[in-house]
């Protein structure tokens, strides 16, 4: 018989719903404690006793690694079977070091990146005992208004499927999920959870069945596919059915259709939650639904402690049903190595100093990779000497606002403010003046006149607006996704001073640009890039290394444009000559239908220009390929670094089908006057759909498609995909 299985066999039932049962630290830290509802764990003594009963099996959020080792040594030494406990957290963009939130860092479109800033993560993760991370978040997100958008890569489904894929190979690593640096990755939340109605989180979730398929399901299963074993459910219902009771979604799709044999987890009590959505009369009928559709471990609510063996005892779950999930956590618990060497991650040989000099080498390229240049009227990039430059607005100086949301292991003061990073790289002659201007909703005493003041005495002023970072992240919905008054008053006064205006955006969504802000000289979208900010900041803003990050999101017109994103179908009456005015069209009355900035949108400080489209026979074998290609030319003065983007549109199909549609990227870096041929091979697997029948298809026909720079713009041709 196999260890587990024997193991089941002389657990009592109050033993087994522990091992199913999850529950904040007792010693989480603050950040931890605040980043979710108010919660009772108990005193760390008593958490210990229970633990030492066995009717706990994992705990979450703490990051001492003494406590881990002692809260380990009381489950293996002191528990009646000895069971290790599995140490978990929410490592979402960095522990000690912070990097770009996931949203920023899927502006560099390098899935290598995101792989090495994950795994950069894990390690110094696991080093404090962490074994499971509740990471990657792979819910596209398409409604701006949302503020869980930050943690995701954006609207598109390639891009998004290839950094879940990258970030879960990344928290996992390479050498099995029993080696002491390997932290198990959680693809969440499953699912549709992005598609919240309103973009108000927690919301009710309704769509088809056909756009679950094609748009939100994808991500999951590249994340599965890469080797992730276990995941989330989402807080969402789903077309009238809660995600955490929902048994088509994770018993049919997930673990029928798709194989998936490893562990589901709940959100933070997103079982009990099931009463409050009117699904389930009582906390009871609760965990009796939560775990019948799927829901192996229960997070914080301690419903399946409380009530899984009296629903067992009462014949209302299976014992055999109950052995499953068992037996599912603790061959998890045995691929974690947990079994053959329960304190592994914490003899961790790494160095457990908050500052790791690769680590932060590598946040400064993420964040540098992860900024975005929306525009330049040729004001950058900026002189070391001879400039006096204005810093002005509330997120120049100091340690907030840098980090972003959900970092919960990392010390503020440890990050590069903007300013200290223009100071390191201006040097001893640095001319630079620091002025806040405004608080992030609120403005200051004599603020736009002191701003207005340093101003006058530049050159050229950066201004630093945006959100703050509690403004973006879970429970952080916006009504409007504009810049608040009184930072949008403050740019108002600067731009009335008459010099050149640098404006840096901080935010953790898509935001609609206005006024003074939209007319800068220059915009940089600059998200919240992490420890390193000021210096990658830096490092772009005078020229030592070139803007390279494209939009992952549509920046829209309006507010009232969300959720909009790039790859929306045709309408019957489709907005052709982009001209206000146009009558009986697909366009609201004040604004055009199409973004302010589109998604794969951004500058260098090269002149790239497109050129040569060839698209060989313009015929496309049904079982052949295509070799489509175009000339990349950098007719400027500066080194760039182009991501090449290939587009598609199935012209006339049986369903149909949206307007474009990224189906590769390639970046090319470029010397002053050089070019470079970027070809692109495209299949007749890169054409599938969604049938009638919720089947993938292809039909024969003509096929629009660009190579371009983004994705309302580019070289465009026809193709045609011959039929068998």
């Amino acid at each position: 018989m196999h260890i587990i299985d024997d193991m089941i066999g002389r657990m009592t039932l109050e033993e087994k719903a522990g091992q199913l049962s999850m529950f904040p630290a007792a010693l989480a830290p603050a950040p931890a404690n605040a980043a979710n509802p108010a919660s009772v764990s108990g005193s760390t003594q008593e958490q210990a006793e229970r633990v030492r009963q066995g009717l706990v099996g994992a705990v979450f959020n703490a990051s001492d690694a003494g406590w881990h080792r002692r809260m380990q040594e009381i489950a293996v030494q002191e528990s009646r079977l000895g069971i290790p406990l599995l140490f978990a957290g929410d490592v979402i963009h960095g522990f000690h070091t912070v990097f770009p939130v996931p949203l920023a860092e899927a502006a560099s479109f390098d899935p290598d990146l995101a792989e090495r800033t994950a795994r950069a993560a894990a390690v110094e993760a696991t080093g404090a005992g962490l074994a499971w991370n509740f990471a990657p978040m792979v819910d596209i997100a398409r409604d701006a208004r949302w503020g869980r958008g930050v943690e995701g890569a954006g609207e598109d489904v390639l891009l998004g499927g290839l950094l879940a894929a990258a970030r879960v190979r990344g928290f996992q690593g390479t050498e099995g999920l029993g080696h002491p640096q390997a932290m198990l990755a959680t693809p969440k939340h499953f699912a549709a959870y992005g598609a919240a109605l309103g973009g108000l989180d927690y919301n009710s979730v309704d769509i088809s069945e056909r756009t679950l398929r094609e748009v939100y399901f994808p991500p999951f299963q590249s994340a599965i596919e890469a080797g992730a074993a276990s995941t989330m459910a989402a807080f969402n219902d789903l077309n009238g059915v809660p995600a955490h009771a929902d048994p088509w979604l994770l018993g049919d799709v997930l673990r029928g259709e798709w194989g998936f044999d490893g562990v589901v987890v709940s959100d933070f009590t997103g079982d009990l939650e099931l009463v409050a959505h009117g699904y389930a009369a009582s906390p009871r009928e609760a965990a009796r639904l939560a775990f019948l559709a799927g829901v192996d471990i229960s997070m914080a609510s301690g419903l399946y402690v409380d009530h899984l063996p009296d629903l067992v005892r009462s014949g209302e779950i299976a014992a055999a049903t109950l052995d499953r999930s068992v037996g599912r956590v603790l061959r998890l618990k045995e691929r974690l190595g947990l079994f053959d060497d329960p304190f592994g991650r914490l003899r961790s040989t790494v160095d457990q100093r908050d500052d790791k000099p690769a680590h932060r080498a590598l946040a400064r390229e993420a964040a540098r990779r992860s900024v975005v240049l929306l525009k330049n009227d040729g004001v950058l990039p900026l002189s070391k000497s001879g400039q006096r430059i204005a810093l002005i607005g509330p997120f120049g100086q100091g340690p907030a606002h840098l980090h972003g949301p959900w970092v919960l292991f990392a010390r503020p003061d440890h990050a590069v403010s903007i300013a200290d990073g223009m100071r390191e790289a201006l040097g001893v002659a640095a001319d630079l003046s620091v002025v806040a201007g405004c608080g992030t909703e609120a403005p200051i005493p004599d603020g736009i006149e002191q701003a207005v003041a340093a101003a006058r005495e530049a050159d050229v002023i950066v201004l630093v607006v945006g959100e703050g970072e509690d403004m973006s992240g879970e429970a952080q919905s916006r009504v409007t996704i504009d810049i608040p008054g009184p930072q949008r008053m403050l740019a108002e006064a600067i731009a009335a001073v008459g010099k050149p205006v640098v404006t840096i955006l901080k935010s953790g969504r898509a935001l609609v640009l206005e006024g003074a802000i939209a007319r800068s000289e220059a915009i940089l979208a600059a998200w919240f890039l992490g420890t390193e900010t000021g210096t990658a900041l830096a490092d772009i803003l005078f020229g030592d290394h070139g803007p390279s990050g494209r939009l992952p999101v549509s920046f829209p017109q309006s507010s009232g444009q969300s959720p909009y994103h790039y790859d929306h179908r045709s309408t019957g009456r489709p907005t052709e000559t982009h001209q206000p005015g146009e009558q009986f069209k697909a366009r609201y009355r004040e604004a055009l239908n199409r973004a302010a900035y589109p998604f794969g949108h951004g500058l260098t400080y090269g002149d790239v220009v497109y050129e040569d489209l060839d698209l060989g026979t313009c015929t496309l074998p049904w079982s052949g390929s295509i070799e489509v290609g175009a000339v990349i030319r950098n007719r400027g003065e500066r080194e760039a670094t182009e991501l090449v983007q290939l587009y598609i549109r199935d012209r006339a199909a049986s369903i149909t089908r949206p307007v474009r549609q990224l189906k590769a990227f390639r970046h090319v870096t470029l010397a002053p006057g050089a070019s470079e041929r970027i070809a692109f091979q495209l299949r007749r697997e890169d054409l599938l759909f969604l049938g009638r029948d919720l089947g993938w298809t292809v039909e024969p026909g003509l096929f629009d498609l660009w190579i371009a720079p983004s994705s309302e713009t580019g070289l465009h041709g026809t193709f045609e995909l011959l039929p068998d």
